[in-house]
């Protein structure tokens, strides 16, 4: 995995772009709310995120996609809450895959770097982004990842299972961050069943992925027991 130290020029910045994904639902949260608009410390999650974008990129180069029928809470938390950054907006589509090129519709220029994050992962922080931005800009991709601290075994068909090493295992997180030009590629494919992440899509139009250390505080807000000590 790289281990480069983030320093990201102020050129860089200004052709970097953010494409925040935020379409869940509040059932796995057992909450009517959706999860990204729930509180923690006092502010939505979506909120915490994109602060963190906003420390590493200016708001007009990100670009939040949410589903249609949560675009009026949002406008209405951002009221709630005094945030209003010049973030634009995307109306999401029925699938991950198809959000992240909604997104990628809002991005005029032809190359640069474009990072993808989940709406739910406020925690992560500016220098995995920073990092993210510096080690796709030299190898075209980034992938954050986490190694794995528990035991893994293997079930079969059958039912069957077998242990496996796991140090030769990584758990995938975001940011992914990749050049533009080989993400527009990318996302010209058809959509498959198998693309869970953006790195599933690169991988599949060719492109090789390149793993960057993450946090394990960098969690994907799931369920109630992801916010139990904030």
């Amino acid at each position: 995995m790289s281990s480069y130290l983030p320093t990201f020029s102020l050129a860089d910045i200004a052709t970097s772009y953010a494409i925040i994904v935020a379409g869940g639902s509040g059932s796995r949260m057992k909450s009517d709310v959706p999860k990204q608009f729930l509180l923690l410390r006092g502010k939505p999650i979506l909120q915490h995120t994109l602060e963190q974008f906003l420390s590493v990129l200016p708001a007009a180069q990100l670009i939040l996609v949410l589903p249609a029928r949560d675009q009026l809470i949002w406008s209405s938390l951002c009221n709630e809450h005094n945030f209003h950054p010049a973030i634009q907006t995307v109306t999401g589509g029925a699938s991950r895959f198809q959000s992240v090129r909604n997104g990628l519709g809002m991005i005029s220029a032809l190359d640069g770097l474009v990072a993808v994050h989940d709406g739910v992962r406020p925690f992560v922080s500016p220098d995995i982004i920073r990092t993210s931005f510096e080690t796709a800009a030299q190898t075209g991709s980034a992938v954050t990842c986490v190694s794995v601290k528990d035991s893994v075994r293997v079930v079969d068909a059958d039912g069957h299972s077998q242990a496996v090493d796991r140090s030769l295992y990584r758990l995938i997180q975001t940011p992914q961050t990749f050049r533009l030009a080989i993400f527009r590629q990318a996302f010209l494919t058809d959509e498959q069943p198998f693309f869970t992440d953006c790195a599933s899509v690169l991988e599949y139009a060719g492109f090789p992925i390149t793993l960057i250390e993450g946090s394990y505080d960098n969690i994907k807000i799931t369920t109630p027991d992801d916010l139990r000590g904030f």
